[in-house]
């Protein structure tokens, strides 16, 4: 390890595998004197702080983080156990002042959040990446890119809840904040040269000063196969079985999909059981589990059946703002041609700055625009849109101008056909 940390990419024809952090595997903090002594490391620590979190997707209830990691030059690395020290306020006090570096920053924070750790500032290597017009934004992919060196991304599923944590687990994960940092800075380094790194610190400040997300109106509706259901009835008892079945994946702390798969939620609104050998009967249902919560599941479909018809849920969600764009040639065709000069108007600047189009601009808020644009779409008028939909300084500044264009050809042209302009 000594001697490729020294090398660059342009020194080596192929990736350096990094199999091991450079002081060593460090003990997970898992008790208050541990964590201590980690804060005050931290805190006396220089410049950035790589910060990562694993969480255990697909098998306990929630995203919460299950192990953290940190790297900083001064401090070396550390890993915590959040769920023996769920309070890491003072950690994050501790670095309150400094940048924290993070890959797909929006994953973790949330996470991180939650046991008391949030930044002030931060630096989005994922995001940064995406600005920089880098093929493949991935971590390993950016590593290798951007750095020379080839990380192991093999533990990337693993049950991070496990306990104690198997040692080649714990060495996968202070490897992905190894030379988080370095990244950053070649990263940095990079977008000055492309004149975008005020586009990246403008989009990073965002996602610092964002607010929590809103709960989910009508979470049931994500379930998988959701569209094979028409019937009204039928869509209640999918509500009832995943309703009762988050309860139950809530008290176990478990994945809902491993309490029962959407898959038999679907079978059982569309078959409607009446009884434990008939529900049994059904894929998804086999499992001694699922035996056992018969009749948890028995009733929700009782439920589903009993509510009143003016208490059914409706076919579809009531969205705010504009329908699907696949039914405006037929609601609003004005609205349509508008929609296809708008998103043709930000490819072509896209393609010109080398920005992923959904980078340049949010595609909910192209929608918004070309379903409702201002009476006169002048320049400072669809500004002020963009900014109300929450686009930031350069993006409003690279499309406002190409987007009123746009805009005002497609009235000119209705007004020159004697068409109405839309809505």
């Amino acid at each position: 390890m000594t001697d490729a940390f020294e090398q660059t990419a342009s020194e080596q024809s192929a990736p350096v595998p990094l199999l091991a952090p450079r002081e060593g595997v460090p003990p997970v903090v898992a008790d208050a004197d541990s964590l201590a002594g980690t804060v005050a490391a931290f805190a006396s620590g220089d410049g950035p702080v790589a910060v990562d979190a694993e969480r255990a997707s697909g098998y306990r209830y929630g995203q919460r983080a299950y192990l953290i990691q940190l790297r900083r030059a001064g401090a070396g690395t550390a890993l915590i156990d959040p769920i023996a020290c769920p309070d890491l306020s003072g950690l994050g006090a501790a670095l309150a002042d400094a940048e924290w570096v993070l890959h797909a920053a929006s994953q973790d924070l949330p996470c991180l959040a939650e046991v008391g750790m949030v930044p002030r500032r931060i630096f989005d290597t994922e995001l940064a990446a995406r600005l920089a017009a880098y093929p493949r934004v991935g971590l390993g992919a950016m590593v290798e890119t951007a750095l020379g060196f080839s990380l192991e991304k093999g533990h990337s599923a693993v049950d991070w809840s496990t306990r104690p944590l198997p040692e080649p687990w714990l060495r996968y994960a202070a490897l992905d904040v190894e030379v988080l940092v370095e990244l950053r800075d070649r990263l940095e380094e990079v977008l000055g040269e492309q004149e975008k790194l005020p586009w990246a610190l403008e989009e990073f400040a965002a996602i610092v000063a964002a607010p929590p997300p809103a709960p989910r109106v009508d979470p049931w509706r994500r379930t998988s196969g959701l569209h094979r259901v028409r019937r009204r009835r039928q869509l209640a008892i999918v509500r009832a079985l995943w309703e009762a079945r988050d309860k139950i994946a809530r008290a176990k702390d478990v994945s809902p999909g491993r309490v029962i798969p959407d898959a038999a939620i679907i079978e059982a609104a569309l078959a409607g059981p009446a009884s434990v050998p008939a529900l049994m009967a059904l894929p998804g249902f086999t499992g001694r589990d699922s035996r056992r919560q018969a009749s948890a599941w028995l009733a929700a479909i009782e439920a589903g059946r009993a509510v009143p018809d003016d208490r059914l849920p409706p076919s579809t969600l009531v969205q705010e703002g504009p329908p699907p764009a696949r039914a405006w040639g037929d609601k609003d065709p004005a609205a349509a041609e508008r929609l296809t000069a708008a998103k043709t108007a930000v490819a072509a600047i896209a393609d010109e700055h080398g920005v992923p189009t959904e980078n340049l601009l949010a595609p909910d808020t192209v929608r918004r625009l070309a379903w409702s644009p201002p009476s006169v779409p002048s320049t400072d008028a669809v500004a002020e849109v963009l900014r109300a939909q929450g686009a930031r300084a350069w993006q409003v500044h690279l499309t406002a101008p190409a987007l009123s264009g746009a805009l005002l050809r497609i009235a000119a042209h209705a007004d020159k056909n004697g068409t109405p302009p839309g809505r």
